[in-house]
């Protein structure tokens, strides 16, 4: 066995290994970050019923959910949740799953405020996944807007380098 066979990346993914990621793969990835947004929400709500249980629990009833402020509370936990899973690690649980990461396009990580913008573009205008389906590079609207990239990458820790590169593009397109 030679060190190449001892690799944290499975052979089968090695040769997409740092090239953009597709339509399909990052909307399963989305899907994946849908339902854990979700299942955040029932427990902050069972969560909070639960103190109002144990603080009157004679006189208790399950709150009234409103569906205004439930979409409200529901986009502002997507957009903290995706501003700091792609600022801290540069990828969510869904892109962890499906082998994502998100990364300027000199290949460095994310602001803050890049991070950010991002997740709100996302939470208000979702379709603009879609334009990967026919952007030549497998860019969203979200990633055009910011200067971002979906990458493969199945590296715990990635390598980011210390200052982006002048160069155009992710790295697998240099």
């Amino acid at each position: 066995m030679t060190a190449g066979d001892l690799s944290a990346i499975p052979r089968e993914a090695r040769p997409y290994q740092g090239t953009t990621a597709g339509l399909l793969t990052r909307l399963i990835a989305s899907a994946i970050d849908a339902v854990t947004v979700v299942a955040l929400l029932v427990v902050i709500y069972l969560g909070v019923n639960g103190v109002r249980f144990m603080a009157h629990p004679v006189a208790f009833s399950f709150s009234d959910l409103s569906v205004i402020l439930s979409v409200i509370a529901a986009l502002a936990l997507l957009v903290v949740y995706l501003t700091f899973s792609w600022f801290v690690t540069g990828r969510t649980y869904g892109d962890h799953v499906m082998g994502l990461r998100v990364v300027r396009r000199s290949g460095a990580r994310l602001r803050f405020l890049a991070a950010f913008v991002r997740a709100v573009l996302s939470a208000v205008f979702p379709v603009g996944l879609l334009w990967c389906a026919v952007s030549p590079a497998r860019r969203s609207v979200q990633d055009v807007v910011v200067g971002t990239a979906v990458l493969y990458d199945w590296r715990a820790r990635p390598e980011f380098p210390e200052r982006g590169p002048a160069a155009e593009g992710p790295p697998a397109e240099r």
